[in-house]
Parts: C-alpha cells; sequence; structure tokens
C-alpha cells in the first residue's frame, strides 16, 4: 500500500492571483517519483482556523502532510499558529532556531526576525548538512517556506526519508475519441480495481489524440492490464501509435 499525502498551499496571493503557484506542481512530481501517493492539494487563505482545520483534517487522513507559505516575520504568516491549533499546541520560541537566525542576520537583528524560531512547542526539527534552517514537523506535517526556491532545496535535503516502492508507468498513444475507448476502460477497471487509470484527450497533437497512462507498483499486475488493454483496443479496430519524439 502507498504511502499517502496532502499538500497544503497557504497563501492569499496564491487565491487572488498575484502569485503563481509553483510548490504543489513540484512537490506533486517529487513525491510521485518517491513512490508517494499525492491525494489532495488544497489551496487555503491566511487564515488561522482555515489553516488548523484544513491540517488537522489532512493529518488524519493522509501519511503525510506538507505546507507551504506563511511562516516569515508578518501579519499574515499564521501557518505555525494554525498548526499548533490543529493539534491543540502551544507556538514557543525554540532555541536552536533562533541560534540559527542570529547566526544568519546581521547584528543588527531585528524582533521580528526571531518570530520565524516560534514554532509548535512539540515539533521536532530535521537537518541535513548545507541547511542553516532546519525543516520544522509536527505530528507527520511537513512545514516548508513559500518561496519555491527555499522550498525546493530544503525539501531536496530531505527527499530520501518519503521513499517507498515507485511507481510504474505504461503510456498509450491512440487517434480515437474518448467516447470510443470509455467502454474498454471500465471493462479493463473492473478487471484490475488497483490499477491507476489515466485519460488525457490532446487537440493540438497530429500523431494522436489521447494518451492512456496505467501505473502500478507491481509490475506483473501493470503488465496483465496493459494486455487486456491492448487486446480490447485491437478488437475495436483502435491501434496504439507511436508519438513523434
Amino acid at each position: 500500500m502507498a504511502k499517502t499525502a496532502a499538500i497544503i498551499v497557504i497563501g492569499n496571493e496564491i487565491l487572488s492571483g498575484k502569485t503563481r503557484d509553483e510548490n504543489s506542481v513540484f512537490l506533486a512530481h517529487e513525491l510521485r517519483n518517491l513512490g508517494v501517493d499525492v491525494r489532495k492539494i488544497s489551496v487555503i487563505p491566511d487564515d488561522l482556523q482555515s489553516i488548523a482545520t484544513e491540517v488537522r483534517d489532512s493529518s488524519s487522513t493522509h501519511d503525510y502532510v506538507f505546507t507551504t507559505g506563511g511562516v516569515g516575520p508578518t501579519h499574515d504568516d499564521l501557518t505555525m499558529h494554525g498548526i499548533a491549533r490543529a493539534f491543540g499546541s502551544r507556538v514557543r520560541r525554540n532555541p536552536e532556531l533562533e541560534t540559527a537566525l542570529r547566526g544568519y542576520y546581521p547584528p543588527e537583528l531585528v524582533e521580528p526576525n526571531l518570530l520565524m524560531a516560534d514554532v509548535p512547542e512539540d515539533a521536532k526539527l530535521i537537518s541535513r548538512p548545507g541547511m542553516w534552517f532546519p525543516v520544522v514537523v509536527e505530528k507527520n506535517v511537513y512545514i516548508f517556506p513559500g518561496v519555491p526556491e527555499i522550498l525546493q532545496r530544503k525539501f531536496t535535503n530531505i527527499r530520501e526519508i518519503f521513499r517507498d516502492d515507485p511507481y510504474h508507468l505504461v503510456e498509450v498513444f491512440l487517434r480515437a475519441d474518448e467516447g470510443q475507448i470509455a467502454r474498454i476502460l471500465h471493462h479493463v477497471l473492473d478487471q484490475f480495481p488497483d490499477l491507476q487509470l489515466g485519460s488525457y484527450p490532446y487537440f493540438t497533437k497530429p500523431e494522436y489524440s489521447i494518451k492512456l497512462t496505467l501505473e502500478s507498483k507491481d509490475t506483473t499486475y501493470l503488465n496483465s492490464a496493459h494486455t487486456l488493454l491492448l487486446d480490447e483496443l485491437l478488437r475495436a479496430d483502435l491501434h496504439p501509435v507511436q508519438p513523434v519524439a
């Protein structure tokens, strides 16, 4: 059984369209490559109760939760307090984080910078070589900043924590209409209910109009489903094509 994950993007700037969300795309891609099944991506405002509710619900239904955004020193950075509220905890200044901040900022460090050392009181810290500031973890919730470059660097440093059995992928390309293959896809899923089967139409590809993706962690299961799909397509006189590289 694959480990499951939820990604929570926190920020009014995403919801208002002022900033494009890059973080959920990066995390979903990385986690999939690590064998983790991302089941939910949510985007919520910088609102204390919204954060608490979403984190609590996601934590109880997924193996991992990843939050992005809302961890700076300004008025709208409410993530740590929202996560603490989700678990009935309190926010306290962490001495290790305070030391890291004092070492990173110049001598004229101002008090608001130290707010980034305020985390849920029972949070754990994950450090790796080359990381000046650890990843903060509360329960199964991994807390990341919203700046894509920083998030990507921090996640890359700890990514192996999440490695699981990989997904295996087979792609099938067709020149057909989705209505022509709907019955076939239902039949394949009836026989292989644990298969992750996707159907994606394209309107600008001259050589194909549909891409089918079959995914499973079990290669034998995947190959058997693939064989059945090809047999059913050929019976319907639908022949897979090879896309131009």
